[in-house]
Parts: C-alpha cells; sequence; structure tokens
C-alpha cells in the first residue's frame, strides 16, 4: 500500500496525514476549505498543535503530502471528518455521509475504507456499507471497510497517534486485519481487533466514563456553593482515601468528545442511557451557574468591567469546539452583564469578542472570571487579584 487519501484536514486528518507522509506514503489530504487546502499545500497549519507544523512542512517539501478540495483514486480512504449534534442532540452524520459519497466514484476492488470519525454505534454498518453496497461494492468481499477511532490528546496528538493502544474493528475479520496492516506500519502501541460497532462504542463509553466523573465533581461544586463550603478543600481532603479520586470541578465540559459523544449513546439508547443523560445534563448546566455568579458580582456596580479569562474548552490550546467559556462569555454579553474583556491569548481573533490583551485586561477589570486554566493565568501576581471581585471556576488562585 502507498497511496492513501485523507478525507478531513483538522485536528485528527493533518496529523495523521502528515505522520503517515513521515513514514512514506504517498498522501492526498481532502478538505472542504480551499483557504485549509492552500494553507497545507503552502507548507504552513491552521490549526495549533506542537511539532504539527514542522511534520507538515517536511511532509510537503518531500512531495508526500498535498491537499485538495476533491478525493483521488487511492488504495486507502480515512474518512475524519466532523460528527456533531444537531437539534436535539441528535448526530449529525452528513459529513460522514458526504465523504462516503465523495469516495465512491475512486473506489476500486482491493481498496480500504476507514472510518476514524467518533460515530454513534452502527455508522458503519448503517450509513457507509448501504451506501457502498448501492455503489456496487460488497465490503468483506471486494472492498474492505473499519472503524479506527482516535484516542489522542490535544498538545499530545503528534505522539499519541503513534504511542497510543488502538482499537480496530472491522466489518468482517478480514476487513480489520486489513485495517492492522496500515495502521501497524506507523503506530507503535497494541492494536486490538473487534466488530466495527464495539469499536464504536469503546470510544464513546471511554468519554461517557469521563463525563459521568466530571459531573460528579461539578455537582459537588453546586452543592459546595448551596453550603457554604470550598469544594476544592473538600475534594483535596476526600481524595487523601486510597481507593478515591475525585476531579476537578469547571466551567462545564467542551471539546468534540467529551461533551458529545454520550449523547450518541443515549440517542441510540434513550430509555436506557439514565445516568449518562444525567451527567450530560449536570455538565451542560454549570455555564449557566457561572452566569450566576458573574451576574450578582455585577450587581455591585454600576458599569462593571468583566475580564473573561480564557475561551478554549481545555487549557493550552487554541481549540474552542464546545467550549462552555465561549457559552458563558456569549450569555454575559446577551444579559449586558457589563462591559466585556475577553483575553484568549492562545487566538488572535474572534468573529463574536474584541480581544484584549492580559495586562489590559488585569488592569481595568472589576470582575475576573476564570474561565480556562491556561499556564499563563496560573503564572498571574496574586498581588494583582486583591483589588477584583475574582471567579475562579477551574481553582487555580
Amino acid at each position: 500500500m502507498k497511496q492513501i487519501c485523507v478525507l478531513g484536514l483538522g485536528y485528527i486528518g493533518l496529523p495523521t496525514s502528515s505522520i503517515l507522509a513521515a513514514k512514506g506514503y504517498q498522501v492526498l489530504g481532502v478538505d472542504v476549505s480551499q483557504k485549509v487546502v492552500d494553507t497545507i499545500n503552502s507548507g504552513k497549519i491552521h490549526i495549533t498543535e506542537p511539532d504539527l507544523d514542522l511534520f507538515v512542512k517536511a511532509a510537503v517539501q518531500s512531495g508526500k503530502l498535498r491537499a485538495s478540495l476533491t478525493p483521488e483514486p487511492s488504495e486507502a480512504f480515512i474518512i475524519a471528518v466532523p460528527t456533531p449534534f444537531k437539534e436535539g442532540k441528535k448526530p449529525d452524520l452528513s459529513y460522514v455521509e458526504a465523504a462516503t459519497a465523495a469516495i465512491i466514484p475512486h473506489l476500486q476492488p482491493g481498496n480500504l475504507v476507514i472510518l476514524e470519525s467518533t460515530s454513534p454505534p452502527q455508522t458503519c454498518s448503517h450509513v457507509i456499507l448501504p451506501l457502498l453496497k448501492k455503489a456496487g461494492f460488497t465490503p468483506g468481499r471486494d472492498i474492505y471497510l473499519a472503524h479506527c477511532p482516535e484516542r489522542v490528546l490535544p498538545g499530545q496528538i503528534m505522539r499519541e497517534v503513534v504511542e497510543n493502544e488502538r482499537v480496530i474493528g472491522g466489518h468482517t475479520p478480514e476487513c480489520a486485519e486489513k485495517a492492522k496492516e496500515l495502521y501497524g506500519s506507523f503506530v507503535k502501541g497494541a492494536i486490538h481487533l473487534t466488530d466495527s460497532t464495539t469499536a464504536e462504542m469503546v470510544k464513546l463509553v471511554e468519554n461517557s466514563f469521563r463525563d459521568v466523573n466530571i459531573a460528579f465533581a461539578n455537582e459537588l461544586s453546586l452543592i459546595c456553593d448551596e453550603l457554604k463550603l470550598n469544594v476544592w478543600e473538600l475534594i483535596k481532603l476526600a481524595n487523601l482515601h486510597p481507593r478515591v479520586n475525585i476531579l476537578r470541578p469547571g466551567p462545564g465540559v467542551g471539546g468534540h468528545c467529551i461533551a458529545v459523544d454520550p449523547w450518541f449513546i443515549v440517542d441510540a439508547c434513550p430509555q436506557t442511557a439514565r445516568l449518562i443523560r444525567t451527567a450530560r445534563e449536570v455538565n451542560d448546566g454549570k455555564p449557566e451557574f457561572v452566569v450566576k455568579k458573574v451576574m450578582q458580582a455585577a450587581e455591585r456596580f454600576k458599569n462593571p468591567v468583566i475580564g473573561i479569562l480564557g475561551l478554549a474548552y481545555k487549557p493550552d490550546i487554541d481549540d474552542l469546539r464546545e467550549s462552555p467559556a465561549i457559552e458563558i462569555a456569549h450569555e454575559l454579553k446577551h444579559k449586558n452583564a457589563g462591559q466585556l474583556m475577553v483575553c484568549e491569548p492562545y487566538c488572535s481573533e474572534h468573529p463574536d469578542f474584541e480581544l484584549s490583551d492580559l495586562e489590559t485586561t488585569l488592569k481595568q477589570a472589576d470582575i475576573l472570571v476564570l474561565l480556562v486554566a491556561h499556564q499563563l493565568f496560573k503564572k498571574i501576581d496574586r498581588e494583582l487579584l486583591k483589588p477584583k471581585i475574582v471567579i475562579d471556576t477551574c481553582g487555580i488562585w
């Protein structure tokens, strides 16, 4: 296998493409954005991820990676497009369907089709498989179909794509083995084979497990606020127990995985997934709690200046997907809580907010709302915070 086509050049597709190119494959990356295509073909990147720029630059300069708006004939096709949800928390699989339809004219017997996008259970068997069959292909006989969910941490993607253990689910055992041949060429971690639906559920279960545990911590923060207790001290003391490990609460849960994936299970089994649904509702409700705390603080001023520290969904990255900080900032703006000064050091601009630098925000704000535990914010001189009303949702101050 020499030629690979990767559909979707975002946080998973582009790192995967560049690593495959570094391994000697001829890689075509496909994206719907002309700007993304042009950026990559110039040897640059459009997202922030340590070392990704070096990989992409080297891959493009070597001629092993190029980007295009449309697929071309290849030996393997990796689908790494978004899988958001639409109104009513229903999975939106239109990007997966569009990507599958786009590669069908280029498919040939013996080709491998891999879905990397995190997807609801039975996406391979109920969405992709019918499209392939309608086009005259029979996965497991003349082409191969598998699901291989990514399991990486933003900020560590280039390392974890290679080092993490992987789960590969095939439409048939032969499909799983074929996909393993490809991933085994660059993955150092153990590769575990199963069926496609189990592989789809593995990723969803991993993130739902984390979501439930975060919901426990976030609910504790609400309880402690009601009882006038310090939640950070409570968790620290409770975690002294050798079999207790409570996570830290925050302003909510964001990112394309933990904030989204549990809803895929709820949608598949709405009557059964009660705990998973409740955890999502707890975490989705936390931004509203933060907004109320800010509004209460703002009542102490005639025209308060409110400094919003952080918009990303987690520390030290530029990824704003499903960020609770964005939701909080939008709601405060909608409620006219005061003059907002938004500081996000990992973004140069935002369509909805005029961004301020940290020094100016610290100097002018009456109320400081810490929403993301960026390292830059951890280094703030505590003396500068003393005259301010501080709402620290991350517990770093």
